[in-house]
């Protein structure tokens, strides 16, 4: 537990820092593949719930991404 604890600071400053590049189209992409895979975990109460919900999420990024920049067809 205090292991964890010491590594989630890290991994949040890598997420944070990898993201400072990236397209508005892969923002976006990510960030509802992070929303949906949390959404599925708290309605599937497994890890099967949460890759079906960043599958989803993902998708409904880049279709938002998409309409929102005219790139949408």
């Amino acid at each position: 537990m205090r292991k964890s604890l010491k590594i989630l600071p890290v991994f949040l400053m890598l997420f944070l820092v990898g993201c400072d590049h990236m397209t508005h189209t892969e923002q976006n992409v990510l960030g509802g593949a992070a929303i949906g895979a949390v959404g599925g975990a708290l309605i599937g109460r497994n890890v099967g719930g949460a890759a079906i919900g960043a599958g989803v999420g993902a998708l409904g990024g880049y279709i938002y991404d998409r309409s929102v920049y005219g790139d949408y067809y």
